[in-house]
């Protein structure tokens, strides 16, 4: 990436240390796995920490110290001042806790295989190329670039060199009005329907357009019109003249979330209320009660009355949580398990938790991830400014 002046490769061949699971941990049942990690757990005491993202499976929060948001997890392993950081999560956010923890921290992502394809939507060679095309089409703009916080550690690095910052889903309003305090126009990546979202919340749904990264001559974007539908494909000035440019990416969790199967919910349970991610398409967050982050949505079943119904359009692990965690509510997953279920959060296998406790306990280090010290820096300006705004 020339932009940043940093060195960067696409993020999936980035961690080439990365190792497969042993054959001899591959049968495992879950009796003998669970008293295995806990005797691992037991004899590394104080020097590890594991963390559980929301989305992972029972077996693997079980387990952890800590079980919340991405950003928040990584906050928790600072504090929590352990040797060993585990992560049960996906690449992007093993990668902010190394950045925000200890030199003398070692953060290891079980699997190799944990890697958010919302995050490899946006690799920072592509946006580098973009940022050159969106800047020459406008250059007496001032564009803020802004990223969420699942992205890779060197787009946050070529945001925080461009005067940007990292946002969480429950920030990124106040970082958009932070952004055009400063600039004219903000580029937000890579999740298009967050930036959507906040952009109707901040009355700016009238000067939206479209990046695609991925169209054939690399300029093209799809603008919209004052009324908000939809226009025919525009170069990067058509795309350059919008005040929110969004790039062409999303969850593909969230997006598979339909108007209809609110209707469906409401027609089956007249009495539910619908909480849905701000990652999910605009359609379906204009058709829900409610629509916050994993830990609003984690606070509001946790402040619902005994009795009420709640249906959660996010990840199903969180939606299966939520139903353990809470009993007296009644939670309702919003679509069913194949609507719902991440694939990359899933690759954190409880097995693979086995293997490199074990490891660790034998003072072999596994699937270790280490973010480069200058893209390091840069990344921890971004999330900082997010911090302080």
């Amino acid at each position: 990436m020339e932009t940043a002046d940093i060195e960067t490769d696409l993020s999936l061949f980035k961690y080439d240390n990365l190792e497969q699971l042993p054959e001899r941990y591959r049968d495992l049942d879950e009796a003998e796995r669970t008293e295995r990690i806990e005797a691992a757990k037991a004899e590394l005491g104080d020097d590890l920490v594991i963390l559980g993202h929301n989305y992972q499976r029972r077996e693997i929060v079980e387990h952890a110290d800590f079980i919340g948001d991405s950003y928040q997890l990584s906050v928790e392993a600072a504090e929590a001042d352990a040797e060993y950081v585990v992560f049960g999560g996906v690449t992007f956010m093993a990668e902010s806790a190394d950045i925000i923890t200890d030199d003398d921290q070692t953060v290891i992502l079980p699997s190799m295989e944990a890697s958010c394809p919302m995050a490899g939507m946006a690799e920072a060679l592509q946006v580098d190329a973009a940022w050159a095309e969106i800047t020459e089409a406008a250059p007496e703009a001032d564009i803020v670039p802004i990223t969420y916080m699942n992205s890779y550690a060197d787009l946050k690095a070529f945001c925080a060199e461009q005067g940007g910052a990292v946002c969480t889903s429950s920030n990124a309003h106040d970082v958009f009005e932070w952004a055009f305090e400063r600039g004219d126009k903000v580029l937000f990546l890579p999740d298009k329907h967050l930036g959507e979202n906040t952009a109707h919340r901040l009355g700016m749904e009238d000067s939206i357009a479209e990046w695609d990264p991925w169209d054939p001559e690399g300029k093209d974007g799809e603008a919209r019109s004052a009324s908000g539908s939809r226009a025919e494909p525009g170069v990067a000035e058509e795309v350059a003249e919008s005040d929110v440019i969004l790039w062409d990416g999303y969850c593909q969790v969230h997006e598979r979330f339909r108007e209809e199967h609110i209707r469906q919910v409401r027609e089956d349970h007249p009495d539910a209320n619908v909480i849905v991610h701000p990652e999910c398409r605009r359609e379906v967050v204009e058709a829900a009660d409610v629509a916050g982050s994993t830990a609003a949505i984690c606070d509001t079943v946790a402040e619902a009355d005994p009795g009420e119904t709640w249906a959660i359009g996010t990840e199903i692990h969180l939606t299966n949580h939520l139903q353990r965690w809470h009993p007296e509510v009644n939670v309702l997953p919003l679509c069913g398990d194949a609507c719902m279920d991440c694939n990359a959060m899933r690759q954190i296998d409880p097995n693979y938790l086995t293997w490199v406790l074990e490891e660790l306990v034998e003072g072999r280090e596994r699937n270790v991830i280490e973010v480069a010290p200058r893209e390091a820096e840069l990344a921890n300006v971004a999330m900082e400014r997010m911090l302080e705004i």
